[in-house]
């Protein structure tokens, strides 16, 4: 830490939706010192023409190569999948000080063989894997500390999470014919939308992409199974919204015999009760993401459906805040013994 007894930090990748929004978020937390913003164009830039809510006077955008790595605490890394490992790899023994959070996927997947299978890349830091941690915060408070590098899960696989997790570790739920519908803001698809989805009127439509497999589905298989030992069976799909953030995930599930709706909605109660973020509403309450844009909240709703032997359970955050940035930095916070919602509230 500083002499100031502050975080030095630095940000690559600071330019884009949800690097952006990490910045804006640091320079309201109060044990950080933001030393590093960098990307790879319009360098000499400050960050407030990209985003003119950050009024704080930050260093200028410059490139990786200027960094001084032992200056540094914690680096996060808002890149594209592939990048993280790069830079990770070169730095990760010589700077034994310096911790990461990764807010791609490069050290969300245990298993080679399935980040190759879901990104097409080659991952260039394998033996580091082992020394990373796939971190939804609330499921991590206490094992955090002993890793430097944090793989920030993705904004659809933690709202999965936060709603399930609870109730498979009880044995409340059955772990087959669970549907997942998920929508999120196109922000969650990044600055380069128009590349990635050539969907005619996109920012005017919802539109259903990914059906088969989507690569988040891997982080939710992936932790499940370290739960109960066996695969969900689940199918999952996502929508892209005409509205720029914001998801709600609608999981329909069906309980164990003789488990009843209030035992569900108890039991998420129960698991969550020192959670500052998690906010569990009153049984079959309506909900949509409106009360949890620009916030690091996640509101769970628990419902009764038609169907005696059927649940939905709504899960909503920010894809920007709770799904990616804001998670980053309660994972930070978790990291170095400071209070989970500092900078977040």
């Amino acid at each position: 830490m500083s002499k100031e007894n502050k975080l030095r930090v630095g940000v690559i990748g600071a330019t884009g939706y949800t690097g952006l929004e990490l910045v804006y978020l640091l320079t309201k937390h109060p044990k950080v010192i933001i030393k590093y913003l960098c990307a790879t164009k319009k360098l000499g830039s400050k960050i407030n023409y990209f985003d003119q809510r950050i009024k704080k006077n930050l260093p200028r955008i410059s490139s990786i190569k200027k960094i001084d790595w032992k200056s540094l605490d914690v680096i996060f890394l808002s890149l594209p999948n592939g990048e993280s490992q790069k830079i990770i790899n070169k730095t990760f023994k010589k700077y034994k000080n310096l911790n990461y959070i990764d807010l791609s996927a490069d050290f969300r997947l245990k298993k080679i063989s399935a980040y190759y299978e879901n990104y097409k890349l080659k991952h260039k830091a394998q033996h580091l894997i082992k020394n990373s941690l796939y971190s939804v915060s609330e499921f991590n408070r206490t094992k955090i500390k002993n890793y430097r590098i944090i793989a920030n899960p993705g904004c659809y696989a933690t709202s999965v999470q936060l709603a399930l997790m609870p109730l498979f570790l009880k044995n409340l739920i059955q772990r087959k014919d669970i549907t997942i519908d998920s929508k999120s803001g196109y922000s969650g698809a990044g600055k380069k939308l128009d590349k990635k989805f050539k969907h005619k009127n996109l920012y005017s439509s919802t539109y259903a992409y990914s059906i088969k497999h989507h690569r988040h589905m891997s982080e939710i298989d992936q932790e499940f199974e370290k739960v109960i030992n066996k695969k969900i069976e689940y199918t999952f799909n996502p929508h892209l919204l005409p509205t720029f953030r914001g998801i709600l995930s609608s999981i329909y599930i069906k309980p164990k015999k003789g488990v009843s709706i209030n035992a569900i909605r108890n039991e998420l109660i129960k698991f969550y009760k020192n959670s500052k973020f998690i906010k569990i509403k009153k049984l079959n309450s309506q909900l949509g993401s409106g009360n949890v844009l620009n916030t690091n909240n996640c509101e769970i709703s628990v419902c009764q459906t038609n169907l005696n032997n059927r649940i939905i359970i709504f899960s909503a955050l920010d894809n920007l805040i709770k799904g990616a940035s804001g998670q980053a930095v309660q994972n930070m916070n978790l990291m170095f013994n400071l209070s989970e919602s500092m900078g977040l509230k």
